[in-house]
């Protein structure tokens, strides 16, 4: 990719000068009860007393809507007014309050040092950051509870949980992290890097930017919340009638998905229109970087299926609350209606976790191959295809569930021809690998790894598509394995290697490469040695969320169960080399420490709040590794890397 650093002809808002800091009164400057956590703390605490008080009112005006002894108007009122005060506390309303009664909205100036970090801020990087510390927090709290599970699997009779505790256990970890991993690269690394990559100097819209991720946080809190409701038996899934049997906790599963749907759609809809507008002059849709197409399908998904969910999710409220009957068959409802609007959401869900993860290979791989990446068109193309037939196969989910059986073969069919365009993905990075001179860096090993899980979890996934197959092993562990090779080994390991990759940009702090092998080598092989055993487990005929099974698969429960401990040690390992490489022994980064060609690592280091000095002039592809000598950018201004015009000349 050639820059050329000539200011454009054309005014571009985003390319204005920021505006001279103004004296402002006190009680406008930001302060500890002023856009910060600790009062969007307090203001969740006081709107839950307040919301929980009025449903509890309205419920003793009108007693035949109480659910079965349990109060989920108090409960539902409860969370959303205790969301709506967090929103307050942090100061995500001001802006659009102040418009409503015909006042100007208040800039505030940019907050320096650790606490803009607590703040609800409108810079696309501290946004990014704090979206790297919340999903890694969300991990670490789901990964506890997966050690709870794997700790009740080591025996089939004496139990550490009773039945019910150990459902809600498993429907709580697989709740917490699909929501997580939903947002894990959109969230940490498409808000801090897409604007950088594009050349643009923030996102289309920063408020709603800050407002995905402090209503994210507020989803979390409010799933979690199920715990000391009593949980809830549904699964991640949350399948009615048992959703309109369940207690009180239900409400918190259905409030949460809500509140983050609300978030994944603005943070959906804002990527879309950042990408689709902001880019620098000369950056066509042929020169834009991979990792930009994945979060450009990843946002058109995000957009486009989550509104279902948010729908779904309103519908099973109403039928825990004013007892409507979207969901009760005995009523007039149809429980079959949650299965489908979950699913049109759930199965694009699935590529939501998994394009991000692709864009990241995709993204790295060049810069340590030294190579083009391999068929740049045909990845693109098999990006967009597989958001397009995401959407035609969500029914797969339901060859147990009673459907017209003559819609069977159209959803098989459909099914596997998604197969395609994530094959065309696949085999880009065969492509890219091949005859490469591979520098095995941490980044690199992570991706590779990734090509290696997802191997595995795409070829049984073809199986469970075929309906004999998949009724015949529906609801067992060979379903759970699939699932976690395709998200877990391929999502998370992507993850993993763009945070290795791309936190020396973002922290100015290389992490140590001997850790971080060591963190690559245990969870690689620890991951395989806990899921692979699980397809045997399935086959055997073990069910899922069910805390017994038969004797004699003791052993290879067992032998999961001590490699799933082995596997979150690996965690540990990395959280140590974040700790280490941070803050104990911290090692400053070199502008670019990779070579790579990436517009995003030729910007100054640490990263201004306008992002560039001048708006650069994208002149030529992004991966030109193959041309020996070959200049990547010209002068981008004062404070530019230093390596902007050296990053081309690593040799083949």
């Amino acid at each position: 990719m050639t820059i050329s650093a000539e200011r454009p002809t054309q005014v571009v808002a985003s390319s204005v000068a920021p505006p001279a800091k103004r004296g402002r009164k006190w009680t406008q400057r930001p302060g500890w009860l002023s856009q910060h956590l600790g009062m969007a703390i307090v203001g969740a605490i006081l709107g839950y007393i307040v919301g929980h008080w009025f449903g509890n009112y309205v419920s003793s005006s009108y007693p035949y809507i109480a659910n079965s002894g349990s109060n989920a108007i108090a409960n539902t009122l409860g969370l959303s007014v205790g969301v709506l005060g967090w929103l307050l506390g942090i100061g995500a309303l001001n802006y659009p309050l102040a418009k409503l009664i015909g006042r100007e909205g208040r800039e505030d100036a940019p907050v320096e040092g650790w606490s803009k970090y607590f703040r609800y801020t409108l810079d696309h990087k501290v946004v990014g950051m704090q979206y790297v510390v919340g999903v890694l927090l969300f991990l670490f709290t789901g990964g506890i509870l997966a050690m709870a599970i794997r700790t009740e699997l080591l025996n089939p009779t004496t139990h550490v949980f009773s039945a019910d505790t150990y459902i809600k256990i498993v429907s709580e970890h697989g709740t917490i992290m699909m929501m997580m991993a939903t947002s894990i690269v959109v969230g940490p690394l498409g808000n801090y890097l897409v604007p950088l990559m594009i050349g643009a100097r923030r996102m289309a819209f920063p408020r709603i930017e800050a407002f995905s991720f402090w209503i994210f946080v507020a989803g979390y809190m409010v799933i979690f919340s199920a715990l000391p409701y009593g949980g809830f038996p549904t699964g991640w899934t949350g399948y009615a009638p048992l959703q309109t049997q369940a207690g009180a906790g239900m409400v918190s599963y259905l409030l949460g998905f809500a509140v983050i749907g609300l978030g994944m759609m603005a943070a959906g809809f804002n990527i879309a229109v950042t990408i689709i507008n902001y880019r620098a002059p000369g950056m066509s849709w042929s020169r834009l970087p991979i990792f930009v197409w994945s979060i450009l399908a990843t946002a058109a998904l995000l957009t486009l299926a989550t509104p279902v969910l948010f729908a779904g999710g309103l519908f099973g409220l109403l039928d825990k609350t004013v007892q409507t009957a979207f969901y009760v068959n005995e009523h007039g409802g149809s429980s079959y209606l949650w299965q489908n609007l979950f699913w049109f959401f759930g199965h694009p869900e699935v590529y939501i976790m998994a394009l991000p993860g692709f864009g990241i290979v995709g993204e790295i791989m060049p810069v340590f191959t030294r190579k083009p990446l391999f068929a740049y068109k045909v990845a693109a193309a098999g990006m967009i295809g597989v958001a397009l037939l995401s959407f035609f196969v969500w029914q797969h989910h339901l060859f147990q569930s009673g459907i017209n059986p003559d819609m069977r073969p159209l959803f098989m069919l459909t099914t596997e021809l998604i197969s395609i365009p994530t094959g065309f993905i696949f085999l880009v990075g065969m492509g890219s690998l091949y005859k490469a001179k591979i520098r095995f860096e941490v980044p690199m090993l992570f991706c590779m790894a990734l090509f290696f899980n997802f191997l595995i979890g795409g070829v049984t996934g073809v199986f469970l598509s075929d309906v004999p197959v998949n009724v015949t092993v529906h609801g067992g562990f060979f379903v759970l394995s699939h699932f976690h090779y395709t998200i877990m080994g391929g999502l998370l390991f992507a993850f993993m290697a763009g945070l290795y990759f791309w936190l020396p940009k973002m922290t100015g702090r290389m992490m140590n490469s001997r850790i971080g092998k060591w963190h690559f080598w245990t969870m690689f092989v620890f991951f395989n040695l806990t899921f692979f055993p699980m397809f045997v487990i399935g086959l055997l005929g073990q069910p899922r969320r069910v805390f017994t099974y038969a004797t004699n698969l003791q052993g290879l429960n067992d032998f999961s169960s001590v490699s799933a401990f082995l596997l979150g040690a690996s965690f540990l390992l990395f959280f140590a080399n974040l700790m280490w490489s941070m803050f104990i022994s911290p090692v400053k980064a070199p502008a670019n420490p990779w070579d790579s060609l990436g517009l995003e690592w030729q910007t100054a280091n640490p990263v201004p709040l306008y992002n560039f000095e001048r708006i650069p002039v994208v002149m030529t592809d992004p991966y030109r590794y193959s041309e020996p000598g070959a200049p990547a950018f010209a002068d981008l201004g004062e404070g530019a890397s230093s390596s902007a015009s050296t990053a081309g000349s690593s040799q083949a």
